[in-house]
């Protein structure tokens, strides 16, 4: 285990993550905990891709040591929120089930020994909900890389914006879309890895405003609800709707990949693209591998 998380983890495990088992959703399989640890979190029996905590996402991803930036960013309560709980109570809560400060982890570090600029959203922390410091800690990290001239990768995993902080949390849809737009016409190259789930304003903003998207197999993508689409058009969907596969087939995706291959796939990217960017000077397009490649 890479030293950085092994202090980030040295605290207490909570009562409830302590047994040892675990049922899977889909399959209802038990499985043993350190064997779907060892699997990458994904079902022994079915494939099913549990949700990861974005700790375990970097280390599956990067060369060595991860480098946080904007941790010391945390959350107020803008609107005095007033509930049953109250917003403040809420927060505390997550960071302690969590292990997190907020919705999502930005930093540098390398994968496959290309330097990168590394965002990874988690849904553990009041449903990877995007608020004031997730969008302020996404636009810094465009901005940093910006400014180091590295390729940006960012994994989503959200329910959409955060209710607790109303207008100012829809607000972060503009703040991370411009800092995409600068990132861009400065050559920056960006690759979005879209996981289980994606929906809300994060879809709508800078998830799919990359170089190549990229999405985990069958992780749920949209926007709205699909209760609230039919009830809507009054026209029943397909089963597969808002599925990774259904997007790939409509072209809103680049390439849908297994867990285990993201790593390579993600090298590849890189390679490819920054040679491209540094050709033609940011105005390259980088086509992906295709999802039977991606698996190959």
């Amino acid at each position: 285990m890479p030293e950085w998380l092994r202090l980030r983890r040295a605290q207490p495990i909570p009562a409830e993550d302590a047994a040892q088992w675990t049922k899977c959703p889909k399959c209802s399989e038990m499985i043993y905990r350190p064997d779907l640890a060892a699997n990458l979190w994904v079902c022994t029996k079915c494939q099913h891709h549990f949700r990861m905590h974005a700790f375990d996402r970097i280390s599956m991803l990067v060369d060595a040591d991860f480098t946080e930036i904007g941790g010391d960013l945390l959350p107020g309560d803008p609107l005095g929120w007033t509930d049953k709980v109250p917003y403040p109570q809420k927060l505390q809560r997550d960071r302690e089930k969590s292990k997190l400060t907020e919705g999502v982890v930005c930093g540098f570090a390398s994968i496959g020994g290309f330097p990168v600029a590394l965002g990874v959203m988690d849904f553990n922390f009041r449903g990877g909900t995007m608020g004031t410091v997730v969008g302020e800690r996404i636009a810094q990290l465009f901005e940093r890389a910006r400014e180091r001239r590295v390729p940006c990768v960012v994994f989503t995993a959200s329910g959409g914006a955060r209710m607790e902080e109303g207008m100012l949390a829809l607000m972060q849809m503009a703040k991370t879309t411009l800092a995409v737009r600068r990132f861009h016409d400065d050559g920056g190259y960006y690759i979005s890895v879209l996981t289980d789930p994606t929906t809300g304003g994060v879809s709508a903003s800078f998830a799919f405003q990359a170089d190549v998207i990229v999405a985990e197999a069958r992780a749920s993508i949209g926007f709205a609800g699909r209760r609230v689409i039919e009830q809507t058009i009054r026209q029943k969907l397909p089963d597969n709707f808002q599925t990774a596969e259904f997007l790939l087939e409509k072209g809103a995706l680049d390439s849908v990949v297994e867990r285990r291959d993201l790593k390579p796939l993600l090298m590849r990217l890189l390679d490819y693209g920054v040679g491209a960017k540094q050709a033609s000077n940011g105005h390259a397009t980088v086509t992906a591998p295709t999802s039977s490649e991606s698996r190959a």
